[in-house]
């Protein structure tokens, strides 16, 4: 209300000033009073339209009802001079209808530019309508580049992000349904095995060698169950980045070495040849050196399992760009093609997938260590056999 009074006084101000200047003060303090009037008669009227104006209805109404204000604010001061005896009649019927014809002008070009606004508040509308009822795919075409635009840029990127954020919150979902249905498979077998043997011992069914035999087997279910808890909560924590190692420089060439002689004994006896193939001269790394031996280990274990034997296992290192690139590959029947780009989730298991035996963790928490050292992990492209490679940085 203030900024329209200071308007109102200094559009009357203004014509004052040119009317004193030609007629003389008296008729400048006359326009003063008059101009300043009704400047301040037809700001009142906008101020108590715009305190309703959601009865006035659409945007047409609004523009129509702001010209014919302006336009009876000219009518209004004109025969306001005339009572005053400032303008004569004839000045005053000219004015009027020259006032009048020019208002319905202005009407007709406010209509003509309210069409484009009116048009994109429509758009951006009709997009935020779609998103409510769910739709996704939404973009919202505006022809401006003014606030309706801005606004309607505004609602797009709302929109993409929405669409974002809800298909990781249902990739989240279906992950948690997944992950609980694997866990709860995992979890009933061994449970209905001890139960079994649980009863069959408590009830006296089986004494000496079988009874020994019966707790052999339920301290197996009890060690499955116990790896499987102490991997989830390994997991867990590194998905959750609650990893506390401490890094230093390790020769990568002696770990993969030692790795791979420490699991020649499981390569033997599944028939599988193991060896490692390195290059000669220094290849240092920044890791913790139990966590790349676990990666390595359940690497080269998950490769001897799925290698028929007489096939074989190798692991190769190099240096590469910025850090030590590790692989892993052999000579089994490979990954099919639509279970690699889910090769190294939880618990995934499907046609050629490499999940490994027990709770199937082993690929998941190897990832979940490349990650929190920095590098990555990824499947290479190979013609026969399975090919894993994965990234530390250089010490």
């Amino acid at each position: 209300m203030r900024v329209s009074v200071l308007v109102a006084l200094l559009a009357g101000a203004a014509g004052a000033a040119l009317v004193g200047a030609v007629y003389g003060p008296r008729d400048g303090l006359m326009t003063l009073v008059l101009l300043a009037g009704a400047a301040a008669l037809v700001l009142g009227l906008g101020h108590l339209a715009a305190a309703r104006r959601a009865r006035l209805g659409s945007m047409r109404r609004k523009f129509t009802l702001a010209t014919a204000l302006a336009t009876g604010g000219v009518v209004l001061s004109v025969w306001v001079g005339v009572a005053a005896m400032f303008v004569s009649r004839h000045d005053a019927l000219v004015v009027t209808a020259m006032s009048a014809a020019m208002g319905a002008v202005a009407i007709r070009a406010g209509l003509l530019l309210s069409r484009g606004v009116i048009e994109d508040a429509e758009a951006v509308r009709a997009g935020l309508c779609a998103v409510e009822e769910g739709a996704r795919d939404v973009h919202i075409p505006v022809r401006t580049a003014d606030e309706l635009g801005q606004v309607a840029e505004a609602a797009d990127a709302m929109i993409v992000r929405l669409g974002s954020e809800e298909a990781a919150r249902d990739r989240a979902e279906r992950a948690r349904r997944q992950l609980v249905a694997a866990v709860s498979h995992d979890l009933r077998t061994p449970l209905a095995s001890l139960r079994l043997l649980v009863e069959s011992v408590e009830d006296g069914m089986v004494t000496g060698a079988d009874r020994d035999r019966y707790l052999r087997q339920m301290g197996a279910h009890v060690s499955t169950l116990s790896s499987l808890v102490e991997d989830l909560f390994e997991l867990s924590r590194l998905e959750a980045g609650d990893v506390t190692w401490s890094l230093r420089q390790i020769e990568l060439g002696r770990l993969v070495s030692d790795t791979v002689e420490s699991l020649r004994v499981h390569a033997d006896a599944a028939g599988v040849a193991v060896s490692a193939d390195l290059p000669e001269g220094d290849l240092s790394a920044e890791a913790n050196p139990e966590q790349v031996q676990r990666v390595l280990a359940n690497l080269i274990l998950n490769a001897i399992r799925h290698t028929p034997a007489d096939g074989s296992v190798t692991v190769r290192a190099a240096r590469g760009d910025g850090g030590v690139e590790v692989e892993v590959s052999d000579t089994g029947s490979g990954i099919a093609p639509e279970a690699r780009p889910h090769i190294f989730e939880p618990f995934f298991r499907g046609d050629g997938a490499r999940s490994g035996e027990g709770a199937g963790l082993g690929l998941a928490i190897a990832h979940a260590i490349v990650t929190a050292h920095g590098g990555d992990i990824w499947l290479e492209p190979s013609e026969g056999g399975t090919r894993v490679r994965f990234t530390l940085r250089s010490a």
